[in-house]
């Protein structure tokens, strides 16, 4: 286990007894205490109490003339006030006004938060408790072997669905396996996974898979093997790359394919390699409850989400990929009138490839008249949505989407291409659409005139403008996350490997390439996070998550040749447990607090501790009052914690926190 980060929390503290006393009136009164034990006459009031009446009513008379004597008070110095402020705001900048304006609003949202964690007592304050073991491959809003029984008997296609709510949500730490082990360095662990962190053994494979066999050692499982594809991951790129009228994969970027998407995706071996050629692959595939692929692909350090073709939109931009890919991905294309196929084309640029590879394109297949009457339908709708058949070999097909307009302006009169009300750029698990989308976009850029990588990721003032971005906006940002990441790996390096001293005749680690690979951002605006990263030379990807509740620049995301997502992080992020090295959050507090009784800053963390590996990180970069609050729920979490003060004129502060390895918790 590494050594803790920070042990040592300042700021909470309790009084002696444990409660909060409160100031107030006195209800016993010391004029009503000389009267008690006496005794009036029995028939009437005598002198005394005639007294006492009159007394209380001098009183009563007195308490009336100093109640409006204050109001008095209390109005004139509200005016004076009102008028001094009113004055001041007239003659100072706007951005000072802002300012002021900003931290009343932030020490407002933190009085908030302290006061609703003072109002659940002493036992808000308890640590989270951990998990029953079977929520070790806990995915909420899917179904789970761990939820209710009575989902068994429901339609199985049940799986395939998002469905979020409040009661899937984990309320408790979950625990890895017992033989958990931290996933091996990048890049050997691209080969090599550890056996046990996975839910999967050597004879088990998820549909759709195009591996062949897994070499599954004592400890390990190997992906190392010429045969992990048909023909080989090698031989299959080559040929793909042929078939699109390249000399070889290598050239994938100067044809302006940089994103794919890879549907079923095995284990990930395509997208793996491709990784070598610089193209991006993001793998989707349903959520399994053993032998997933999507786990087995992030384990691997590639990226890869739970997702699915079903009753919903994929969670993308329209015109987003320049290839999508499936080899045996078992979805029918020719079911409900296409509509899967006109997903597809939603999310292909113009000029984009769609490649499927299946044993019903071979020739033997195509005998039987079933198989014949799907390949017909197939063949004919995907020339009506103005995709050309450019190539066939054997089982794979290639198609390319048209890169003009025409075609599509041709089809407007009918209903094939999406109104203006319907052609909405970044649908958030919305019913599937049977319209074409994108036609009338800025976007609409074929796939060959885009800017080839690397230089696609620094778009220029007219690409820019499309997404209603300036240039000396977009300019300061890129500087500001340059400098950003050079300090947090200035703060983290020495973190990290002060528990991970070198082994005899190994090289000296080099951060983060060694220990850390998939990172997420949680509030990911342009994607400068991602872009500095690399500009720093670490080899990382970064998933880039676009907050529901936030302005949506995930479309530019996508046009800088990365990826990402759009989600609500008041629900389940749709991946597995364990599945990242580093989770970043800057400003995500910030947004998140204006949705007032959506969630709460638990509900949140409580799913980056599921999502996050054991000794895996999180920064958190928000304002004082927020960090402060944060700190406060990453104790509850057992996480070790440290506010780090920034030398900025701006009030914000720093969380860097480290997951702890619970190992021994399972014994």
């Amino acid at each position: 286990m590494s050594r803790p980060l920070y042990r040592g929390f300042s700021g909470v503290g309790r009084s002696s007894n444990g409660g909060f006393s409160a100031g107030g009136i006195d209800p016993c009164d010391p004029v009503d205490d000389i009267y008690k034990g006496k005794e009036f006459p029995e028939n009437g009031f005598g002198n005394e109490l005639s007294n006492l009446a009159g007394m209380r009513k001098l009183r009563k008379d007195f308490a009336i003339f100093l109640l409006k004597l204050g109001l008095a008070v209390i109005t004139i110095i509200a005016l004076v006030s009102s008028l001094s402020w009113a004055i001041s705001i007239s003659s100072s900048s706007k951005g000072t006004a802002y300012h002021g304006y900003r931290r009343l609003q932030e020490q407002l949202i933190a009085d908030l938060l302290n006061f609703g964690e003072l109002s659940l007592g002493i036992s808000k304050l308890k640590e989270v408790e951990f998990c029953a073991p079977e929520f070790e491959s806990y995915v909420p809003c899917y179904y789970n072997i761990s939820e209710s029984a009575d989902l068994m008997d429901m339609d199985m296609n049940l799986q395939h669905e998002r469905l979020c709510s409040r009661d899937s949500a984990v309320g408790c730490l979950i625990l890895p396996p017992r033989n958990y082990r931290i996933p091996l360095r990048w890049p050997s662990g691209k080969d090599f996974i550890w056996k046990e962190n996975v839910k999967i053994t050597g004879q088990e494979f998820s549909s759709g898979s195009l591996t062949k066999r897994m070499m599954v050692e004592e400890e390990q499982i190997s992906f190392r093997s010429d045969s992990l594809m048909v023909d080989g991951v090698e031989d299959y790129s080559h040929q793909i790359a042929e078939m699109i009228g390249l000399r070889n994969e290598s050239n994938f970027n100067e044809a302006g394919v940089r994103t794919v998407l890879d549907i079923g995706c095995g284990f990930g071996s395509f997208g793996a390699y491709l990784f070598s050629r610089q193209v991006l692959t993001m793998c989707i595939a349903d959520y399994e409850g053993s032998g997933s692929q999507v786990q087995l692909t992030l384990e691997r350090g590639m990226p890869a989400m739970i997702s699915s073709f079903a009753r919903t939109q994929l969670p993308y931009p329209y015109l987003s990929f320049d290839m999508i890919h499936c080899a045996r991905c078992e979805i029918q294309w020719d079911k409900n009138d296409g509509i899967f196929l006109v997903e597809v084309d939603r999310l292909l640029r113009p000029g984009g490839y769609f490649v499927w590879t299946s044993p019903l394109n071979t020739h033997r297949m195509l005998r039987e008249k079933e198989n014949q009457k799907k390949w017909s339908f197939i063949k004919d709708f995907t020339e009506s949505i103005c995709w050309d058949l450019l190539s066939q070999q054997e089982e794979t097909v290639v198609w390319k989407k048209a890169s003009g307009r025409k075609c599509y302006n041709l089809k407007k009169k009918s209903s094939q291409v999406c109104s203006r009300n319907h052609d909405m750029e970044s649908p958030y698990y919305q019913p599937l659409n049977p319209c074409i989308a994108g036609t009338r976009s800025q976007r609409w850029v074929p796939i060959e005139y885009h800017t080839p990588w690397p230089l696609q990721a620094r778009p220029n003032s007219t690409e820019l403008s499309v997404h209603g971005v300036r240039l000396e906006d977009f300019t300061e940002d890129s500087s500001n996350w340059n400098s950003v990441v050079g300090n947090y790996w200035s703060l983290l390096s020495p973190l990290i490997f002060s528990d991970h001293p070198k082994r005899p005749g190994d090289e000296e680690p080099q951060p983060p390439f060694n220990m850390l690979r998939n990172v997420l951002d949680m509030n990911a605006k342009f994607g400068g996070f991602n872009a500095a990263l690399l500009d720093a030379g670490k080899s990382v990807w970064v998933m880039n998550v676009v907050p529901t509740s936030g302005p949506n620049y995930l479309p530019l995301i996508f046009d800088r040749g990365f990826i990402g997502l759009q989600h609500d992080w008041c629900e389940a992020f749709p991946t597995y447990p364990r599945t990242y090295d580093m989770v970043h959050a800057e400003g995500l507090l910030s947004l998140e607090s204006h949705r007032k009784g959506k969630c709460s800053l638990l509900d949140i963390f409580l799913e980056v501790d599921r999502i996050l590996r054991p000794e895996g990180w999180v920064i958190v970069r928000d304002t004082a009052s927020l960090i402060e609050s944060a700190r406060l729920v990453a104790t509850k979490l057992k996480w070790d914690a440290r506010i780090v003060e920034l030398d900025t004129s701006t009030d914000e502060k720093l969380l860097v926190c480290q997951k702890p390895f619970f190992k021994k918790q399972q014994q």
